[in-house]
């Protein structure tokens, strides 16, 4: 497996699509991605049905990193939030997170609780206390392959400038990327890769209706731009197809309409591995039962004979 490290290496924009459970970061990858991002805000949607707005846990998200690396080993970049706590909560966290399989462990400056990036109302902690939490980040890792994202959400908040002013000082402070939320045009979006690219490799965050406006990953790449996620869009399309399904299902009483749409259930099985899963298992079927043959009966002891 290719590190998320090597692929910044080769100056390439990587694309990460959102995932948020092992299913869909299997099929990403099936589709050819280098790496994948962890969408805190994904997994409040799918698991609770709820907002972005801080209510998943970090074991809750640690819980579906380890499901994800059982499944792919493609790189994982994932959203911790603000680390759940203060800097002695991000290092459990960063402990937590890279032991289960995260390749990357973005935080954020926002306070407790979070709200989505692009949602109205957000407030942040200082510059300095962020920078602390992001040195006990770096601190806490075990390996450096484990790369530290630093994001600020300050521009909605204090501007622009200050914004960019964080970010440097979160450079500063030993983060690997950095991650500007939510700039607004794409004069913002440049003045962002102009002041910080050639401090650390940049991020930037596709949400489609959300405060930056959409650029495609090679725009982004031309901008300055390292890594592009779009790390809610995998939800809002089964959301959009789910709610056509369940209404096609209510109007008919039937699947038929809707199976153009849907996988049958070999196909299904067969993009999950279900006939390599049934191959493994009996194979080891088979190596019990030739165990068995080959091992010395029971009860033809001496002793059992007297």
């Amino acid at each position: 497996m290719t590190s998320l490290k090597n692929h910044l290496s080769d100056g390439r924009t990587i694309v990460a699509p959102g995932v948020f459970d092992a299913l869909t970061a299997s099929i990403a990858t099936n589709a050819g991605f280098s790496a994948l991002y962890l969408s805190g805000a994904a997994i409040a949607y799918t698991r609770l049905g709820r907002p972005d707005i801080g209510l998943v846990s970090m074991t809750e998200v640690a819980d579906v990193i380890g499901l994800v690396r059982q499944r792919v080993e493609t790189p994982l970049i994932v959203d911790a939030d603000n680390g759940y706590g203060n800097a002695l909560n991000v290092q459990r966290t960063v402990k937590a997170f890279e032991r289960a399989g995260a390749s990357a462990i973005q935080l954020e400056d926002q306070t407790l609780p979070k709200r989505c990036g692009h949602l109205q109302d957000k407030s942040i902690i200082s510059a300095a206390e962020m920078a602390g939490k992001v040195k006990a980040a770096v601190d806490a890792r075990a390996s450096e392959d484990t790369l530290i994202i630093a994001r600020t959400d300050a521009v909605a908040i204090e501007g622009l400038e200050a914004a960019i002013d964080r970010a440097a000082l979160y450079a500063e402070a030993g983060a690997d990327i950095l991650f500007v939320e939510a700039p607004r045009s794409a004069e913002q979006l440049t003045a962002v890769s102009t002041a910080l690219a050639a401090q650390r490799p940049l991020l930037a965050n596709m949400v489609e209706g959300g405060n930056t406006p959409m650029f495609s990953a090679d725009e982004l790449g031309q901008m300055g731009y390292s890594i592009v996620i779009f790390p809610g869009g995998i939800v809002r399309a089964l959301a959009r197809t789910a709610q056509d399904y369940y209404a096609s299902l209510r109007e008919h009483g039937t699947n038929t309409p809707f199976s153009g749409r849907m996988f049958d259930f070999g196909a299904l099985n067969e993009l999950i591995g279900t006939p390599q899963m049934l191959d493994l298992g009996r194979r080891y079927e088979q190596y019990e039962t030739e165990n068995q043959a080959s091992s010395p009966a029971k009860g033809n002891t001496k002793d059992d004979a007297a």
